[in-house]
């Protein structure tokens, strides 16, 4: 079936339609990664988005049981270059044809990714449609379409759960929380409760955890202004850790400032040095937006950690409290496991603070 992949810019991408025929508007973004296409898809920060894989084939491992990060599509539409028709791999329990049509996601296939991921590098990432078709209207539609600011409300969970063990106890607050840093977390035999974005600080205190994770989320940072006083309360109790738009909200919370980059940085290969030890990872990051580098002055935050290509911040720390935040994907999935130290060393600050180490 013949669709169209539309841009704001006017620019049309012709393709074959596959998984659900329906129409479907989002922000059009890119990912650089080879494989990892059922976690990306998957990822609850990509909520909203349609998404472009620049690999020019998708799908020849299939879809398996394993490998979600959430229960249903987090992306609103795929776009790829080629689909493979019949994955092999001994745990594939459906192609990604099949499962994109199970769950009613959209999806083209047959077009040029490589032009159209030229065209967002240059022009920015942008609002997009896929359609039946090219009519007169469909522009106008698209411009007249306002896309939802309210991506942390539409994914956060709306119950408090438990991932047991009978480890350190973590208050996790969920803004569209990956599920590999739940089993990044309980292979170090950590128990976790799991709030609402909604939560205040009384109610996570209340439950006596000896530390705070601030989860991966969607959209713009701003939008979730209401959890900055819940940080502030937190941080000052309890160590702390922040992930993704995590890092983002614990950066707003402490004075810094944040802004939308041209096309973000989605994809398993991004180069970080930490700027303590010089030491290198590459890393697994999924994000639209950065903390301003210039805002960290006169604040009690500093850079830890920095981008080697476009040198925008990865990493901070709080100079006067236990409390660090990245970017990137600790928890790798997909992509290297290079940073999955991070995750000991906030369970060290939690270790250094029950036994009453000074912070350094």
């Amino acid at each position: 079936m013949k669709r169209y992949l539309v841009l704001a810019n006017g620019s049309v991408y012709a393709g074959e339609g596959f998984g659900s025929t329906k129409p479907v508007t989002g922000e059009v973004v890119f990912n650089t990664g080879m494989s990892g296409y059922q976690e990306s898809l998957t990822d609850l920060s990509y909520h909203g988005q349609i998404l472009t894989f620049t690999y020019p084939l998708i799908g020849n491992y299939g879809i398996n049981r394993d490998d979600f990060e959430s229960l249903r599509p987090a992306a609103s539409a795929i776009v790829a270059h080629e689909i493979a028709r019949r994955p092999s791999n001994w745990r594939s329990q459906m192609s990604l044809a099949e499962w994109a049509e199970k769950m009613d996601l959209p999806g083209i296939t047959g077009i040029d990714t490589r032009a159209l991921t030229k065209e967002i590098r240059e022009r920015g990432v942008m609002k997009a449609t896929i359609v039946d078709e090219v009519t007169p209207d469909v522009l106008t539609t698209l411009a007249d379409t306002t896309l939802s600011d309210r991506q942390v409300a539409e994914v956060t969970t709306q119950t408090t759960y438990v991932n047991p063990t009978d480890g350190v106890s973590i208050a996790m607050i969920d803004f569209g929380l990956k599920n590999s840093i739940l089993r990044a977390l309980a292979k170090r035999g950590v128990n976790v409760t799991v709030f609402p974005a909604t939560v205040d600080a009384q109610t996570i205190l209340d439950t006596n955890p000896d530390g705070v994770l601030l989860s991966n989320g969607p959209g713009d940072p701003e939008s979730v202004d209401g959890v900055l006083p819940v940080i502030r309360t937190l941080q000052d109790r309890l160590p702390l850790m922040g992930i993704c738009l995590g890092h983002q909200l614990f950066a707003l919370a402490n004075g810094a400032e944040t802004y939308k980059l041209k096309f973000g940085h989605r994809g398993f290969n991004h180069a970080v040095r930490n700027l303590n030890t010089g030491r290198i990872d590459f890393t697994s990051q999924n994000h639209g937006y950065a903390v301003d580098a210039s805002s960290i002055v006169d604040t009690k935050l500093e850079i830890t950690h920095e981008e080697i290509n476009d040198h925008t911040v990865e990493g901070l720390q709080l100079t006067n409290r236990p409390a660090f935040s990245v970017q990137f994907h600790p928890d790798a999935a997909p992509g290297p496991h290079d940073a999955e130290y991070l995750f000991d060393d906030f369970l060290q600050m939690i270790a250094n603070e029950k036994q009453g180490v000074q912070h350094a």
